[in-house]
């Protein structure tokens, strides 16, 4: 089993990792030839909230060498927050000049140390005095079997009543943060097929609408987690469907605006809200991090 890439994005991998570890302490990889996908299941996962996502190989990596057994695919579980420490050394922040040289190489492989199966990120690269500097993070994982992680699966959701373009998420985080008071452990979601959105919170003395209008309502293909029944009959492009869910799940939900550029929520009507979180433009994503959280039935 052998697996190489340099890192090309490291921020872009660095957003993506921070947006999982804010959810869950460990996390899934599978790497193909193609792809990789990291998946955060509900055993862990509070509140129930699931990701499952895949990205394209060319979108962050490049000389990227992979050989397995098992048809070139490679499984592994390991800590979110070791990698997201690991990516942390070679991002530097939007806009800001990091404490390394902008051309710095950034290599990822797997490595056995001490019998002990590790991911390996090594950084090469020049501080700006014009040092060599060599810095390695070895992150401990744990090699799973195929058959192990073929019985995840992702869930089954009925198809969604509405599909719509969220406004930016880090606009919509601000907006949930100053709903927190009202909100206490539950938030609705609302939408329509006319662009609208709301977001509702209250108590038995208080309640508070934060409307969005002249949203995009986009066409999807037919998404294979869902179960579609005959959803033939026209709907009322005004009639609003939504769900309650957990504040902490949707928080952490958008944490996941580090990474975004462009989500589309699809709201399942009292059961769960999907959302698509699309990294770079939709038409030419390089993946995208799909999030399932689950209603909340008073």
């Amino acid at each position: 089993m052998r697996f190489r890439a340099n890192i090309e994005h490291v921020n872009t991998f660095y957003k993506i990792s921070q947006a999982v570890e804010k959810l869950q302490k460990r996390c899934i990889i599978k790497f193909t030839e193609s792809e990789m996908h990291i998946i955060c299941n509900n055993d862990a996962g509070e509140g129930g909230i699931q990701v499952w996502s895949q990205i394209k190989v060319s979108s962050l990596f490049t000389d990227y060498r992979i050989q397995s057994n098992a048809n070139n695919e490679i499984f592994l579980a390991l800590s979110a927050e070791a990698m997201t420490a690991a990516l942390r050394s070679a991002a530097a922040p939007s806009g800001q000049q990091g404490a390394f040289s902008a051309d710095a190489e950034v290599v990822v492989r797997l490595v056995k140390r001490s019998d002990v199966a590790t991911l390996s990120f090594e950084i090469l690269t020049t501080t700006r005095m014009g040092r060599g500097v060599r810095i390695a993070h070895d992150v401990r994982i744990e090699i799973l079997k195929r058959e192990d992680v073929s019985r995840l699966k992702e869930p089954m959701c009925p198809e969604p009543e509405v599909h719509i373009l969220l406004p930016p998420l880090a606009k919509l985080r601000t907006v949930v943060e100053r709903m927190r008071p009202l909100a206490a452990d539950v938030i609705g979601i609302r939408a329509n097929l006319s662009g609208c959105l709301q977001l509702c919170a209250q108590t038995d003395a208080a309640r508070v609408d934060v409307s969005w209008n002249g949203l995009s309502n986009p066409t999807m293909a037919q998404d294979p987690s869902t179960q579609d029944p005959d959803n033939s009959e026209a709907r009322d492009p005004t009639t609003l469907y939504g769900v309650l869910v957990s504040l902490k799940s949707l928080q952490k939900f958008l944490n996941s605006h580090v990474v975004s550029t462009t989500t589309i929520a699809c709201i399942c009507q009292n059961h769960c809200i999907i959302m698509y979180v699309y990294i770079g433009e939709v038409a030419e994503a390089g993946g995208v991090l799909t999030f399932y959280v689950p209603a909340i039935i008073e």
